[in-house]
This record gives structure tokens, sequence and C-alpha cells, in this order.
């Protein structure tokens, strides 16, 4: 990101943002409520073009790249919302299929082995046949991760992944998580306030400030516990017990 400014008409929400998401990183987006998390991964994601700077993929300016190219860099892109966002109407099997059938020429056997595949990757194998109703909220995570997942794209993105969760489900996810970037080699782009979750798997992070509307720092999330002497950011990654 380079000079990226966020707004909705003339409110401001951040300004001056740059860091850069190295491939293979586990890259937390985080700073407290209303600072424009979700905002900025709404950006990243194509959903909005920024008030003014540059979101670089490789080099190439998304909002600047001629259609063609943007459709290539949205492929490689997959998104897990927050609440999941599966079609109540389908079975997991359907929701994970559904970007297959709509952006590749793949018969219904080879898609109908993806999906299998996928979700045997997130712990869902033998699930494909039951309605988002009937599984646990921790599986509808999982099950929305396997669908964000069905296009193997080189980047996904999390928004809230452990919102709603009980802890020890909210462990497990962040296990899955980083067993997928292991095995898949994806880069992880994700929007949590959880301290848990964000020291478990973490490994580069932008801190957002609401009252300033800029960004404090870049870095891990151990090394800004450690090295920064900025009250908010250790406020926040210690919730005010340390200073």
């Amino acid at each position: 990101m380079r000079q990226l400014t966020l707004a909705y008409g003339q409110s401001l929400i951040q300004r001056d943002l740059e860091f850069t998401v190295r491939r293979g990183d586990v890259f937390i987006i985080m700073g407290g409520s209303g600072c424009g998390k979700s905002t900025l991964l709404k950006h990243l994601i194509g959903l909005k073009p920024p008030a003014q700077g540059q979101i670089l993929y490789g080099g190439q300016d998304f909002w600047q790249a001629e259609p063609t190219e943007r459709r290539r860099i949205f492929r490689n892109l997959g998104v897990l919302f927050q609440s999941g966002a599966l079609w109540s109407s389908m079975t997991l099997a359907e929701n994970v299929a559904l970007p297959l059938s709509e952006f590749t020429r793949l018969g219904s056997r080879e898609i109908a082995d993806i999906v299998s595949y996928k979700l045997a990757l997130v712990g869902l194998a033998g699930f494909e046949d039951y309605y988002p109703s009937e599984i646990s909220g921790g599986m509808q995570k999982r099950a929305g991760l396997a669908r964000a997942m069905a296009l193997d794209p080189d980047i996904l993105f999390f928004d809230e992944p452990s919102a709603g969760l009980d802890p020890v489900s909210a462990r497990l996810l962040d296990d899955l998580i980083l067993q997928l970037r292991d095995s898949l080699g994806a880069t992880l782009i994700i929007v949590t306030h959880e301290l848990a979750s964000i020291f478990a798997i973490g490994t580069n992070a932008v801190f957002l400030d609401a009252d300033s509307k800029t960004m404090l720092a870049t870095g891990s999330p151990q090394t800004l516990l450690e090295q920064s002497d900025d009250p908010r950011i250790i406020r926040f990654l210690t919730r005010g017990v340390r200073g």
C-alpha cells in the first residue's frame, strides 16, 4: 500500500497508509473499534476504490489495471466473511462448488472431487450434503473457508474469523489457518481484534488508530509489543494490563 487514503465521501477513515504484505505472511490488520479495519479490507479485495493512493499486487496497481488484469487478480483472491456467508438454501458441497462452476470450465465430476477435497482439508469430510443450519457455527466458518479456497487463491482474506466462536473453537480455527498456510503456501490477511489469535498466528501486522486516522506502526505483533513506546499500541496489545 502506498500513501493510501480511505474515505466515505467527505468522511476521512484512514490516511497515509504505507505497508507491505510479504508472500507467505499471516498479516494482521488490527486496531480498536471504528478505526477502519473492515473498510481497509474492502479496499484490498476490490470492493471500494481508495480516495487516493495505490494498492499494488506484485507491482501492479489494482485500480489502474485493465479490466482483464483486474479479473486475473480477483481470481487469485479468496475471502472468508465474518458470518461465513454461506447460502442457506445450498448444501455445503453446493456452496463450495459455486465458485468452481462460475469461474472454471471443469466438469461436474471434477468439481465434486475438488469439493470433497476442500471440505476434507477443513475437517468436514462426510458433511457434503448438510445444510448450514444443520451444523455448528465453527463448522460453518470452516465450510466458508473451504469455499474461499475453492479456486486455490494465492491470497486469503479473513474478516474476524473468530467472531462468535468459543475459545476452544477459535483456537482450533487458528491452528487450521496455520496448517492451510503451510500446506497451500498462501498469504493470509486477517482482520481481528482477538489478542490470542494476533500473537498465535500473526507474522506481520499494521496497527490502525481511530483518533489520528492513520497507522501507528507496522511489524510483527510480538515485535510491536516488545519495542513500541506508543501507549496506544501497548494498551491495545496488553488490554491495559501493562503501563
